[in-house]
């Protein structure tokens, strides 16, 4: 399991720290993911911790979308990056639903564009 996968295994399912481990299945499903999936599901990952209003849990989402980045890409990288900045700016000045709405969209995009649901 690459690193990026035991990450979205962790936020997906849990982690060691919350008590909540992550199962043999659930580690064997995420290896099978492939990465516009794993982004997929950080996204949904966000959008739950959104409807919570669990600030942490979407700051770390974001955090990770954006060390996930390939920046060989450069301008869509960081246009990409920005948008995560904002959705930061949105979180700390309590505009969740602004953010939401972002990364939802960004999610729709995602999942159209490699036919993923």
């Amino acid at each position: 399991m690459t690193s990026a996968q035991q990450a979205a295994a962790r936020r997906v399912y849990g982690d060691g720290a919350s008590g909540k481990a992550v199962s043999g299945y659930m580690e064997q499903e995420v290896q099978q993911w492939s990465a516009e999936k794993i982004i997929l599901k950080m996204y949904d990952l966000f959008i739950v911790a959104a409807r919570q209003r669990d600030i942490a849990k979407m700051n770390r989402v974001l955090t990770e979308l954006m060390s996930a980045l390939d920046f060989e890409y450069k301008d869509q990288a960081t246009r990409l990056y920005r948008m995560y900045e904002y959705c930061q700016s949105c979180i700390m000045a309590r505009r969740y639903d602004e953010a939401l709405g972002i990364i939802r969209d960004l999610r729709d995009t995602w999942a159209d564009a490699f036919k993923l649901k």
